[in-house]
């Protein structure tokens, strides 16, 4: 199997309860950064800043295993395992940076769209970029190092 990209944030207090228990929205928010960053690292970032790349979620899947606390460093994993016409699904897992163990995974379906919001079929070079992914790519906004 490939690697994965990886995202790593740093959860904030901000983002969690009162037993600094990470919110369960939070995730879907978590997952909206590694999309983007996953973008980015397919090489589409003046793509998503001008709008020739745009895309709508359309449904949206996540199973929780084990709690995010506050200030714990998480590194999102970031696949494609599936490709449609005008659709595409991503998979992120949640993992503690420099831990195995799987604490959640979400998987997002996107709709590709036209400026006017019209679905578009994913283009050969886009859905490429999709199954070969950014194996061995991080970007990393928390500061931490291995």
């Amino acid at each position: 199997m490939t690697p994965a990209f990886r995202y790593r944030l740093r959860v904030r207090y901000g983002e969690c309860d009162a037993q600094k228990v990470v919110f369960n929205s939070r995730y879907g928010d978590y997952v909206d950064l590694a999309a983007t960053e996953f973008m980015r690292a397919l090489g589409y970032g003046a793509e998503l800043l001008d709008g020739r790349l745009d895309y709508q979620l359309v449904r949206q899947l996540t199973e929780w295993r084990a709690p995010a606390h506050f200030d714990d460093v998480l590194s999102l994993s970031v696949s494609s395992p599936q490709q449609g016409t005008t659709s595409f699904t991503l998979r992120v897992e949640f993992r503690r940076a420099g831990n195995d163990l799987l604490l959640a995974w979400s998987e997002t379906v996107y709709v590709l769209v036209s400026p006017d919001l019209v679905k578009t079929p994913l283009s050969d070079a886009f859905r490429t970029s999709l199954i070969a992914g950014a194996p061995d790519g991080i970007t990393c906004h928390a500061g931490w190092q291995a």
